[in-house]
C-alpha cells in the first residue's frame, strides 16, 4: 500500500500507523518527495510525497497519518487487502469524474465509509482538467477524492483529459505499480489479474510513437505470464479509457469500424482486439463515453455468447463494459441503436 500526498514546501515523508483505532501509532514508514513543476504559466511547484507500507496483515484495519514534524494530516483508516485467490473482491468501477458536478461521488464516499469496496478502478478522465488554473483544479479534485483514495487502493489509468504537458499531472499525483509512470501496469486481486493500460498512446503521437510499440510488447508479455497462471487466477481483466465499441451518437473512435484502439495505427499496427482475444481476456472495462453500456461477448463485430439462454456463461469472446458516467461537467451522452 502506497500513501501519496502533496505539500507546498519541501518536507520529510513519513507515515505513522497502527492497528488501534485510538492512541499512539507505533509503526513508522519513510519515503521520499519529489518536486512537481506544473506546465502552466505560473510554473507552480508542488512536492509529491510517496511512502510504501509493507508487511501489512491481510484483511486488518489500520489507522494512519502522514506528514512530518512540520505538520501532520488527520487520521485515516484503511483495510489491507486479503491474500490469496479464494475470495471475491468488491470493486467500484467508473470513469470521467469531474471536480465539478461529481454526481456519483456522494454515493461513492458513503459506500467507502461503510466498507463496501475493496478497491476503486478509476478508468481515466479526472477533474476536467487537473492542469487547469495552473493545476489548482487538480488540487481541488485530489481534496475531493481524499475520503475515498485515503481509505482503499485507488487504481487508475490515463484518459484524454490528462494529456496536457505529457500527462504530467497524472504521473505526479497517482502512485501505481511498475516503472511506467502509471501509464500501464498490472496487479493481482483475489482470483483476478487486472491490467491497466493507456489508450491515449494511440492518439497523442507527438509524445512518441514508440510508446505504442513499448506498451504493446509489455501487454503481450504480461498476458503470456497471466495465462501461465490461469490455474491460480482464472480471470484476466483489462481497463483502458477509450472503448473499442460503443453505440453513442457521437464521433468518438469507438463509433468507427477501424477504431484505433481496436485495429491499431493505420488499421493494422498494434491493434489490441486481436491481442486480447488471442490471450483470452475475459472482461474489458472502458469509460470515455458518458454513459453505461454492457455488450454481449464480442470479437470483430461478431457476438460470441456462451449460449442463447446464458450468454455470459463460458462465452467465446470478451465482455466489454463502458462506465463513463460518474460524471463530467458535460453530463451524459446520447445513445443510438445498441449492438445485438
Amino acid at each position: 500500500m502506497t500513501v501519496t500526498w502533496t505539500t507546498w514546501v519541501p518536507a520529510p515523508s513519513e507515515v505513522q500507523f497502527g492497528l488501534q483505532p485510538s492512541g499512539p501509532l507505533p509503526l513508522r514508514a519513510r519515503g521520499s518527495a519529489r518536486p512537481f513543476v506544473d506546465g502552466g504559466i505560473l510554473r507552480r511547484t508542488l512536492y509529491m510525497h510517496r511512502v510504501t507500507l509493507r508487511r501489512l496483515l491481510p484483511g486488518a484495519q489500520y489507522v494512519y497519518r502522514c506528514g512530518s514534524a512540520q505538520g501532520w494530516s488527520r487520521r485515516f483508516r484503511f483495510r489491507a487487502l486479503k491474500n490469496g485467490v479464494h475470495w471475491s473482491p468488491r470493486l467500484a468501477v467508473f470513469g470521467d469524474l469531474g471536480a465539478d458536478n461529481p454526481k456519483a461521488f456522494p454515493r461513492l464516499r458513503r459506500d467507502t465509509q461503510q466498507g463496501l469496496y475493496d478497491a476503486v478502478l478509476h478508468v481515466g478522465d479526472f477533474a476536467y482538467n487537473m492542469d487547469q488554473d495552473n493545476a489548482r483544479v487538480g488540487d481541488r479534485f485530489m481534496r475531493l477524492i481524499e475520503p475515498v483514495a485515503a481509505s482503499l487502493p485507488y487504481m487508475t489509468c490515463p484518459g484524454n483529459h490528462e494529456e496536457r504537458y505529457n500527462f504530467s499531472n497524472y504521473k505526479a499525483r497517482f502512485s501505481m505499480p511498475g516503472d511506467n509512470e502509471g501509464l500501464w501496469y498490472s496487479w493481482d486481486l483475489g482470483p483476478a489479474h487486472i491490467i491497466s493500460f493507456s489508450t491515449e498512446v494511440y492518439f497523442f503521437l507527438h509524445y512518441g510513437r514508440h510508446l505504442v510499440q513499448r506498451q504493446f510488447r509489455w501487454l503481450e508479455s504480461d498476458l503470456q505470464k497471466a495465462n501461465q497462471n490461469r490455474a491460480a487466477r482464472p480471470w484476466i481483466v483489462t481497463m483502458g479509457h477509450r472503448p473499442m465499441y460503443c453505440s453513442n451518437a457521437d464521433l468518438d473512435d469507438c463509433r468507427w469500424h477501424e477504431s484505433k484502439v481496436r485495429k491499431g495505427l493505420h488499421g493494422r499496427l498494434y491493434g489490441l482486439e486481436d491481442l486480447f482475444y488471442k490471450y483470452g481476456v475475459d472482461l474489458q472495462i472502458w469509460a470515455h463515453e458518458h454513459s453505461y453500456e454492457r455488450l454481449w461477448p464480442i470479437y470483430n463485430y461478431q457476438v460470441f455468447n456462451g449460449s442463447l439462454k446464458f450468454p455470459y456463461t463460458n462465452p467465446r469472446g470478451p465482455v466489454h463494459i463502458i462506465t463513463g458516467s460518474a460524471v463530467s461537467p458535460r453530463g451524459q451522452g446520447p445513445c443510438s441503436l445498441p449492438f445485438g
